[in-house]
């Protein structure tokens, strides 16, 4: 598959991830004491579908993993990505991080792999009242991924991402997780090139060019890196069970800096 996307794939890819990054933002307003992630599950595939895409982690199935049963990836605490959506009702003072995909335009209609072009977008939020730990981990995550979109530039490496976020991260005493990455994005949910979180040599190499699109995804935690994955095959959590953050957007690299196809309405 390309590297470079064609602008008319750039196009489609920008207009699926406004669409994605609204669907998101409404999801997080969900977010309270009393509602249970399967509940945010079903009304995302509902507005997906609705908006005229396909989930796009519904059904992926990688190999070693069996197909993963929802829409979202919804992750409480200490666990980091793949989280499923079950009948867990979120609790005050939990952290809920919302990881979502969309092929757009489906094309094909629903339940089966269209043509479109994938998009992938991530939000960690507050449920009711949280402790200032938490609070600061959301803010710094966040910043994280800011700092990185920034330097996502024409001739910059993808070694410079991981680098800008370790050197604000590292300083605060965070753990970056190194077991999971950001990645291309476009005509599958995960293409190359890898794009860590922390400084990778090899990666001065693959440059940055117009119609590169990645997913930057930082996955912070309070404790130490190091992960572990749960006997469903899918949730990875923290192995000291610290919490941990996770903010996505997916990032079209244009001639006039990095575009954010996944923004959602209220970021500015």
């Amino acid at each position: 598959m390309a590297y470079i996307k064609t602008l008319e794939e750039q196009n489609a890819i920008f207009e699926g991830g406004r669409i994605l990054g609204r669907i998101l933002e409404n999801l997080s307003h969900m977010v309270a004491p009393g509602v249970t992630t399967r509940e945010i599950d079903a009304e995302a595939e509902r507005q997906i579908i609705a908006a005229g895409g396909i989930p796009a982690f519904k059904g992926y199935a990688p190999s070693g993993h069996p197909p993963f049963p929802g829409t979202i990836c919804a992750c409480i605490n200490d666990e980091i990505v793949h989280g499923i959506p079950s009948k867990r009702v979120l609790i005050d003072g939990q952290i809920l991080s919302i990881d979502i995909g969309m092929q757009y335009p489906a094309n094909s209609g629903v339940g089966q792999r269209g043509n479109g072009f994938f998009t992938d977008t991530a939000i960690t939020v507050p449920v009711g009242e949280i402790n200032s730990q938490a609070r600061q981990l959301l803010s710094v995550t966040q910043k994280s991924l800011e700092k990185a979109i920034h330097v996502a530039t024409v001739g910059t490496s993808v070694a410079e991402i991981g680098k800008v976020i370790e050197r604000y991260i590292e300083p605060q005493g965070y753990g970056i997780v190194r077991d999971l990455v950001g990645h291309g994005v476009g005509h599958e949910v995960h293409e190359d090139p890898a794009v860590p979180n922390y400084y990778e040599a090899y990666l001065e190499k693959k440059i940055l060019v117009p119609g590169v699109v990645i997913a930057i995804e930082p996955m912070i935690t309070v404790g130490d890196y190091r992960t572990d994955e749960l006997d469903d095959g899918w949730t990875i959590v923290t192995d000291d069970g610290s919490l941990s953050a996770h903010f996505e957007h997916t990032i079209i690299i244009t001639d006039d800096g990095p575009l954010v196809a996944t923004k959602r309405p209220s970021e500015k």
